[in-house]
C-alpha cells in the first residue's frame, strides 16, 4: 500500500556489530536453507561493494488464473490472467499476459576483495520505515555508485516489501496515471549507505509508471542526489497540448534532482534532451530521456541511453563542464564523436551504452550490454567493453574488449533448468581504478541472453580486466582477458560493483600501501576528519620514519596542524618505528574545507635521507 502523505521520507538504520540478522531464511527451491548471513562490521576502504538480490517468492505469491495486474488502472484495461504460480523461475512465464509483470526482492551489499573473496554483506531493510527493495528482474536497477566525497554508496529501489506484484511500473502516490496497467501506488526511492552500514532513504515521486535505475550523491554538507531512470508504461494521447497528467510525466523521468531528506513532491529534472537537437523528428514526449547509467567526473554530470524505441542510444553530457546542474533545467548534449543514431534504427551494428568510467580525462570506458537477441550475441562486435580516447575535442572508439566473456555461450548454474541457461551478452554496470603501473583495471557485471521469458532474471556475472591505460591500438589490447570475479547462483541477479565508502585515495606505488578512512564532516568545528593508514605490503620489515605527501590535493583546501610539505604539497609524517610484513600504522588527518569542494589527494611516499 502507498505510504501516507504524512510519513517521515528520510530514515536512518544502524546496523551495529552482530545486531543485523535477517529475520527468517529465504526459502529458494532445491537449495538448503541457512542464514544469509550473522553480522555486519562495516566496509573496509579499497575493497568493492556488489548490489545482488535473491527470489524470495513461493509458489502461492502468484496463483494461476488470477488477474494480472493485481489491481488495474482505472482507465486500463486488464485482461491477463496468470499462466505461472509464484515459483522460480518460471514464474517469468507470466510476462506472456502482462506486459508489465515483474516481483520484488530482496537488496544485499556484498563487499569482496577487488579478487572477488567474500568479506561480510550487509542485508539491506526489508520492512519498517526503512525498507526498500528491487524488481528481481529488473536488469537496470541497483547501479551503485560512490558519493563525490567519498563516504556513501548510493542505489535507487521502490518503497515497498519483498513479494510485490509490479511495483516497477506502479505509478507514484504523486503522480498518478490512470492509463497505466498497474494501478497501485509505490514510491521510487533513493538508498544511501555509509561505512557502517547505516541507511537513509530518501523518497520520490519521480519514475511514477517505470524504474529507476541509479543515484550519486555529491557530498556532505548539502549535496544532492542526481539520479537516472524512466517513467510512464500508461497511455496517455500525445498530441499537442500535452494532457497535465504527460506533461508531468517527461519532467518525472530522465536525469533527476533529489535534495536527502526532502519530503516527495514535484519532481526537478536536472536537464533534457530532444532528438530535434539533432534534426529528427520528434519521438514520442519524455521517451528521449530514457537514461540508464550515471557518472560524475570533474565536477561535470555524464548518463547514458541504451534501450528503447525512442532517442539516440549514446553518451550524454548534462549541462555545462564543470558545473553540476543542481538547480534543474540543463541542456543535455551527445558527447563530441558519439553516434547519433535513432534508436528506432538499431542494430547489432549499434552501441548500447549503460554504464561508464573516465579514468582520466581522455579515456573512457563504456559497458556495452549488446541488442539483446540470442542469436546476436555471439557476433556482435561492439557489446562488451568499450576503450574511448578524447583527440583533437572529439572522442574515437578505440577497440572492444570481449575476450573471455565467452559471447553467445551458455553456462550453467547449479540446480537451474538447463533449458534456460544464459549466455553473456554484454556487460551494464562498471567501476575502475587506475594502477600505479599505467593500467586501468574494470569490474562490471554481464548482461545476459536465454531462453527465460525475462533474460533480467538470468544469473549473471561479475567480471574485471586489466587494460594498458595508454594504449589504443586493438592489436595490442587482443591478449587482454575477462576473468570471473563473482557468479550470481540460484535464484540470484548481481547488478551494480562500486568501491567501498572510504575509497578516496588509491594505493601508493611500492612496499608501503597508503589508505584513508571516509572523512567525517564536523559541524562544530567545520572540519573533515578522518585517518591516514600506511600498511607494509612486502615480506621484510620496514624501519624509520615514513613521509606521505598528499599531492593533488584540491584547490582550496587544507591540512590542519601546519604539516611540512614537499614541492608544494603538505605531508603526514608517521614517526620512526618498524612495521612488520602486513602491519600497519595510522595517523589523524585533519581538512579545512571552506567551500565543501570534494576532497581529493594521491598519497606518495617521500623517501627520507
Amino acid at each position: 500500500m502507498p505510504h501516507l502523505p504524512n510519513r517521515i521520507i528520510s530514515h536512518r538504520y544502524k546496523n551495529l556489530a552482530g545486531w543485523l540478522r535477517l529475520s527468517a531464511a529465504i526459502a529458494l527451491p532445491g537449495i538448503a536453507c541457512a542464514p544469509l548471513f550473522a553480522q555486519f562490521s562495516g566496509f573496509t576502504p579499497n575493497n568493492l561493494v556488489v548490489s545482488r538480490s535473491v527470489y524470495s517468492a513461493t509458489a502461492s505469491t502468484i496463483t494461476i488464473g488470477e488477474q494480472l495486474p493485481l489491481v488495474c488502472g482505472t482507465q486500463a484495461t486488464c485482461p491477463g490472467q496468470a499462466v505461472a504460480n509464484g515459483s522460480y523461475p518460471f514464474v517469468f512465464n507470466n510476462d506472456a499476459v502482462d506486459g508489465q509483470f515483474g516481483i520484488t526482492s530482496p537488496i544485499l551489499l556484498d563487499q569482496i576483495s577487488t579478487g572477488g573473496a567474500l568479506i561480510n554483506t550487509l542485508a539491506i531493510p526489508t520492512s519498517g520505515p526503512d525498507q526498500i527493495v528491487t524488481s528481481f528482474s529488473s536488469k537496470s536497477e541497483l547501479a551503485l555508485n560512490l558519493s563525490l566525497d567519498g563516504r556513501y554508496i548510493t542505489f535507487m529501489g521502490y518503497v515497498t516489501s519483498p513479494n510485490t506484484i509490479d511495483a516497477s511500473n506502479a505509478n507514484t502516490p504523486g503522480l498518478i496515471d490512470p492509463t497505466d496497467a498497474v494501478g497501485s501506488a509505490v514510491y521510487r526511492g533513493v538508498a544511501q549507505v555509509d561505512a557502517l552500514g547505516n541507511v537513509e532513504v530518501t523518497d520520490t515521486n519521480a519514475y511514477s509508471g517505470d524504474n529507476g535505475r541509479g543515484a550519486i550523491y555529491t557530498g556532505d554538507p548539502n549535496g544532492v542526489y542526481f539520479t537516472v531512470g524512466n517513467d510512464n508504461s500508461g497511455n496517455q494521447p500525445t498530441g499537442l497540448p500535452l494532457t497535465p497528467v504527460l506533461a508531468a510525466l517527461v519532467n518525472a523521468t530522465g536525469a533527476q534532482v533529489i535534495t536527502p531528506g526532502a519530503t516527495p513532491g514535484t519532481p526537478l529534472q536536472a536537464g533534457s534532451f530532444n532528438v530535434t537537437e539533432e534534426g529528427d523528428k520528434a519521438d514520442k514526449p519524455g521517451k528521449d530521456n530514457n537514461f540508464r547509467g550515471l557518472t560524475i567526473f570533474k565536477n561535470t554530470l555524464y548518463v547514458t541511453k541504451g534501450s528503447g524505441s525512442n532517442g539516440i542510444d549514446t553518451v550524454y553530457q548534462v549541462g555545462t563542464a564543470g558545473t553540476l546542474p543542481i538547480t534543474g533545467g540543463a541542456t543535455i548534449t551527445i558527447l563530441p564523436g558519439f553516434p547519433t543514431v535513432l534508436a528506432k534504427k538499431a542494430s547489432i551494428n549499434t552501441i548500447y551504452p549503460f554504464g561508464i568510467w573516465f579514468a582520466n580525462s581522455t579515456t573512457l570506458y563504456v559497458a556495452d550490454e549488446g541488442d539483446g537477441n540470442l542469436s546476436d550475441a555471439g557476433i556482435s562486435t561492439l557489446a562488451g567493453l568499450q576503450k574511448w580516447s578524447l583527440v583533437n575535442g572529439s572522442w574515437t572508439l578505440d577497440y572492444v574488449l570481449q575476450n573471455g566473456l565467452n559471447l553467445g555461450q551458455p553456462y550453467g548454474i547449479a540446480n537451474y533448468p538447463s533449458s534456460l541457461n544464459p549466455a553473456t551478452a554484454g556487460l551494464r554496470n562498471i567501476t575502475g581504478r587506475v594502477n600505479a603501473d599505467g593500467t586501468a583495471t574494470i569490474w562490471a557485471t554481464t548482461s545476459t541472453v536465454s531462453n527465460n521469458a525475462d533474460q533480467g532474471a538470468d544469473p549473471n556475472l561479475l567480471v574485471s580486466i586489466t587494460d594498458l591505460l595508454a594504449n589504443t591500438s586493438p592489436a595490442a589490447a587482443s591478449g587482454e582477458q575477462f576473468t570471473i570475479v563473482k557468479a550470481a547462483k540460484y535464484g540470484e541477479v548481481l547488478r551494480g560493483v562500486a568501491f567501498t565508502p572510504g575509497s578516496t585515495a588509491p594505493p601508493a606505488p611500492g612496499n608501503i600501501v597508503v589508505t584513508s578512512s571516509a572523512l567525517v564532516y564536523s559541524r562544530a568545528t567545520k572540519d573533515y576528519t578522518g585517518t591516514l593508514t600506511i600498511t607494509n605490503n612486502s615480506s621484510s620489515p620496514i624501519s624509520g620514519e615514513v613521509v606521505v605527501a598528499l599531492t593533488g590535493l584540491t584547490t582550496g583546501v587544507t591540512l590542519n596542524g601546519n604539516p611540512p610539505t614537499f614541492d608544494g604539497s603538505p605531508a603526514v609524517i608517521f614517526p620512526a618505528g618498524t612495521l612488520n610484513p602486513g602491519q600497519s600504522a595510522s595517523q589523524p588527518i585533519s581538512f579545512s574545507d571552506p567551500s565543501n569542494a570534494r576532497i581529493v589527494f594521491t598519497p606518495v611516499i617521500i623517501p627520507v635521507v
